[in-house]
């Protein structure tokens, strides 16, 4: 799946988005996220419902953006999760993931302590770009 890149722009600029995945009921959460190789990188601890459902079912979709009336910018994408808890994408990801945002440094983790949630798309939509 490719991004064109007003999309990629875009994703590059925001850091927050909902992500949905599916158990026995559907779940929605706000999340810390970075767009990367036209992927979506997610930090989730392994308690989380979150983790327990794409354990289950790798299918999930992320909503990335801001509303304005008159002006409203998304990007939807759809896809499978890969779970990635070390090796040489963690530490990409990871030192990523620090130098973007404070509350990863201020509670830093290593590898098989918590893993990124890797959304690959098989679809996208966007509006507004």
């Amino acid at each position: 799946m490719n991004f064109s890149p007003k999309e990629k722009a875009f994703l590059q600029s925001i850091e927050e988005a909902r992500f949905a995945t599916v158990g026995n009921m559907p779940h929605v959460k706000p999340v810390s996220f970075i767009f990367e190789d036209d992927s979506f990188y997610i930090a989730t601890d392994y308690k989380t419902r979150t983790y327990k459902n794409v354990k289950d079912n790798p299918k999930a979709a992320i909503s990335v953006d801001i509303y304005k009336i008159g002006g409203h910018k998304a990007v939807l994408a759809q896809g499978e999760i890969k779970i990635i808890e070390e090796g040489p994408e963690f530490a990409k990801i990871y030192a990523k993931f620090f130098e973007k945002f404070e509350w990863v440094r201020r509670d830093p983790w290593k590898e098989k302590e918590a893993p990124f949630l890797k959304l690959v798309p098989k679809t996208k939509t966007s509006w507004g770009l």
